[in-house]
């Protein structure tokens, strides 16, 4: 009578243990996913009996998720020199894991009548992608759904998804250091914390800057409900009895604003003032002079975002994470050694 293959030598064949075999077999979580495909298939191969004298269902994850959806506002997706180049980084990372992607644009009627797209209830979606903020009642409204999902470049308390972040504390606290280390005591914050939380972190890495180097902040200095708007940002610059030696701005847009708002003031940078900002957009490349900044890889967080929802939708049940991509220190012509100007 021929011997029935065993769960050993399964394991044998494969030289792993007869745990791991049988975690593969049961669907119970312990062994990756390819090694789970390699168990089952190598025990169908040696005409292995299941339990019950048939093959035991597979476990949901075992599917290859085959639909993502990544989902944005209107306005996200018109900043095209960030949120473009994190949008073809996860087309990329989606089409070399052999899945669909569909995108969907949500307008303000849609965030705040909280009308889901219809590609949710369409199509067959394993995992959704939710890029930058589109309001907190929409993005719950999404996670609801069930349909595992990971937020890219936004995160809220109340919101339980799994999150792709910029490491804006420390990035912030880097590019205050640099002023610091040129010589920069007093140094202006500018930039609208409430717009999103990034900012808000990154006033507070301005704060660490000037506390971990024994730097009281002066907090006429200090403005956080600043628009990108150029005669906002005059009214603020005038309003001031005394200036700063250097700027830290919250993003490209008011970095570029307060460099041209120094200069038509007769301001040169970086010989009189000098202005660092965050992300490495655009417009700090094209500003004269180029502007110090933060650089954000922007296609390692589509590739990091895309890599944990493929891992969310295989461990549904695993706590929420929320991952710190680092930042970059980008010299450039607007800073410089403190000269005092009188």
């Amino acid at each position: 009578m021929e011997r029935k293959v065993s769960m050993q030598d399964i394991a044998d064949r494969l030289n792993i243990s007869k745990n791991s075999v049988s975690q593969a077999l049961s669907g119970k979580p312990g062994v990756s996913e390819e090694t789970r495909q390699l168990v089952q298939k190598v025990a169908d191969e040696l005409g292995y009996q299941y339990a019950g004298s048939r093959k035991l269902k597979q476990p949901e994850h075992t599917t290859a998720p085959k639909n993502i959806a990544l989902i944005a506002s209107d306005f996200a997706f018109s900043l095209v020199s960030f949120f473009g180049e994190i949008y073809l980084s996860v087309e990329k990372e989606v089409r070399d894991r052999g899945m669909n992607l569909f995108i969907e644009s949500i307008n303000s009627e849609s965030k705040e009548k909280l009308i889901l797209p219809s590609l949710l209830s369409n199509h067959q979606i394993d995992g959704i992608l939710i890029l930058s903020h589109i309001s907190t009642d929409y993005i719950a409204k999404v996670i609801d759904t069930g349909i595992p999902t990971v937020l890219i470049d936004h995160h809220e308390p109340s919101l339980q998804a799994d999150a792709i972040l910029t490491n804006n504390r420390f990035g912030a606290y880097s590019a205050v250091e640099h002023l610091i280390q040129l010589g920069h005591q007093e140094i202006g914050f500018i930039g609208d914390v409430t717009f999103s939380p990034s900012y808000q972190e990154r006033l507070d890495g301005y704060f660490l800057a000037l506390r971990q180097y024994g730097l009281e902040p002066k907090h006429e200095f200090i403005f956080t409900k600043a628009q990108e708007d150029l005669g906002e940002l005059n009214q603020y610059f005038e309003a001031l009895d005394t200036k700063p030696s250097a700027w830290f701005c919250v993003n490209d847009g008011h970095g570029f604003l307060i460099t041209s708002l120094l200069q038509q003031k007769g301001y040169k940078v970086p010989e009189d003032v000098s202005v660092c900002n965050f992300d490495n957009g655009q417009l700090s490349q094209i500003a004269t002079p180029k502007i110090t900044t933060m650089d954000i890889d922007l296609k390692y967080f589509g590739k990091k975002a895309v890599e944990q929802l493929w891992w969310r939708i295989h461990h549904k049940e695993d706590p929420i994470q929320e991952i710190l991509l680092p930042t970059k220190l980008l010299v450039r012509d607007s800073t410089a050694k403190f000269h005092n100007i009188g």
